[in-house]
């Protein structure tokens, strides 16, 4: 039983939980600072982007680095 959890773990591409992971930071951190719900969207919406765009650049110069090497 552990085995099969094992390998359905190492199955499965954990870099598409960095998208969640993404909004609910995003929206933890806007409400924390706003009260209006309609700031709150535009700011998760905003930070979610902002967070997703970054980690794009660094996973791209990354990918650039150890193609050269």
């Amino acid at each position: 039983m552990m085995t099969a959890f094992f390998v359905l773990a190492v199955a499965q591409n954990t870099s598409w939980y960095v998208f969640p992971l993404a909004a609910a930071i995003s929206l933890v951190y806007s409400a924390s600072r706003y009260e209006l719900t309609e700031r709150v969207i535009k700011r998760a919406i905003r930070l979610f982007v902002t967070i997703i765009g970054f980690m794009f650049i660094v996973l791209v110069i990354l990918w650039l680095l150890s193609a050269n090497l």
